[in-house]
C-alpha cells in the first residue's frame, strides 16, 4: 500500500494529512477555507487518491500560511508514499476542460523541483479566497515533492472554472505519473537507476 500520514505543527499552522495514492477518491478535507476544501476534494476525487487534510491555521491573519503549508505537507506525503519510485510511469499529462476554460498540466516525478505556472486568473478573489494562493500552493507542493510541474491555461473567463481546471488537471496528470507499470515494476525509469526524493 502506497500510503502516508504526516503531521506538521508550527506557530502558524497545525496540519495532519493522510494519503493513499492507490485509493478510490474518498476525501475528508477541513482547512477552514471553503473554496480550498472544494479544490482539495476535487483533487482527491479526480486523481482517485484517498485524502484527509486537517488544518488549523492562522486564518485570522489571512489564508496564505494554511494554503502554502498544506502544499508542503501534501508534497511530502506523496514523496513518502512513493518510496523508491520503482515501477512508476513517472510522467503524466492531461488537458482539462472546465466549461469555457482549458488547462494543460504535465508532471515529471524526477527529483528536480521546477514549476511553470502560466494561468491568467482574471479576478483577485473567488469568494473570500485570494486567487494568487493557487500558485503559492503549487509552488510549495512542487518543491516539497521534488517534481517538475507545468500548468498552462489556454483560455477561460470564469476564475472559479480556471482554478478548478488546474486542480483537476494536476490530479489526473499526477495519477498517471504515479501509476505502476507492471512490465517494469522493479525498475526505476531513469538512466541514473534512481530518482531522488526528499524523505
Amino acid at each position: 500500500m502506497r500510503v502516508s500520514e504526516i503531521e506538521r505543527n508550527t506557530n502558524e499552522t497545525k496540519i495532519k494529512i493522510k494519503l493513499n495514492i492507490d485509493g478510490t477518491g474518498k476525501y475528508k478535507n477541513d482547512t477552514k477555507i471553503g473554496f480550498f476544501n472544494h479544490m482539495l476534494d476535487l483533487f482527491a476525487r479526480h486523481g482517485r487518491f484517498d485524502l484527509e487534510v486537517i488544518c488549523d491555521g492562522d486564518i485570522d491573519v489571512d489564508y496564505h500560511h494554511s494554503v502554502e503549508d498544506v502544499g508542503i505537507v501534501l508534497g511530502k506525503c506523496f514523496s513518502e508514499a512513493l518510496g523508491d519510485m520503482k515501477g512508476i510511469k513517472r510522467y503524466g499529462n492531461f488537458s482539462m476542460p472546465m466549461c469555457e476554460a482549458l488547462t494543460l498540466t504535465a508532471v515529471d516525478i524526477c527529483g528536480r523541483s521546477h514549476l511553470v505556472f502560466d494561468s491568467d486568473l482574471k479576478h483577485e478573489k473567488v469568494g473570500d479566497f485570494d486567487t494568487e494562493l493557487v500558485k503559492e500552493f503549487f509552488t510549495a507542493f512542487t518543491n516539497s515533492m521534488n517534481i517538475t510541474l507545468h500548468i498552462k491555461t489556454f483560455y477561460g473567463e470564469n476564475t472559479h472554472h480556471i482554478i478548478e481546471s488546474i486542480f483537476k488537471g494536476v490530479a489526473r496528470a499526477l495519477s498517471q505519473a504515479c501509476e505502476i507499470d507492471e512490465r517494469y515494476k522493479n525498475e526505476v525509469l531513469s538512466t541514473k537507476g534512481m530518482i531522488e526524493n526528499n524523505k
